[in-house]
């Protein structure tokens, strides 16, 4: 949990994502998003799409399915206590591949992510 605004959380987060190689490529403003569609109020919400270059060019060299689970998405959530942050398991996500050549890159990214959110 961060305890900062949410704007300084994001910054925090696109940061710790480039230390372990990602970038972020998408941005998603759900609140905002909502907002527009369905006219509800709720807290800030945003999934960022990050992608590590070369391990998501390892996986598409792979298996070109890999696509489907690129990029790992990491939501940033305001809730009362402060900010929240968590990641995708890409090892869960690369299971709905059939192809165990997958697993090792996965884990990599798991271990990359994993550190991005604890070095927060």
């Amino acid at each position: 949990m961060l305890h900062t605004s949410f704007d300084q959380a994001i910054e925090q987060v696109n940061q710790s994502l480039k230390q372990q190689g990602f970038g972020v490529l998408t941005e998603i403003d759900v609140q905002n998003t909502l907002k527009k569609k369905l006219d509800v109020e709720m807290p800030a919400y945003k999934i960022l799409g990050a992608c590590h270059p070369s391990f998501a060019y390892q996986a598409l060299q792979l298996e070109d399915k890999a696509g489907t689970m690129l990029p790992c998405n990491v939501v940033v959530q305001q809730k009362p206590e402060g900010v929240e942050v968590a990641a995708v398991d890409p090892i869960a996500s690369m299971q709905a591949i059939e192809n165990s050549d997958l697993q090792g890159i996965a884990e990599q990214v798991r271990a990359k992510l994993k550190t991005a959110i604890e070095t927060l």
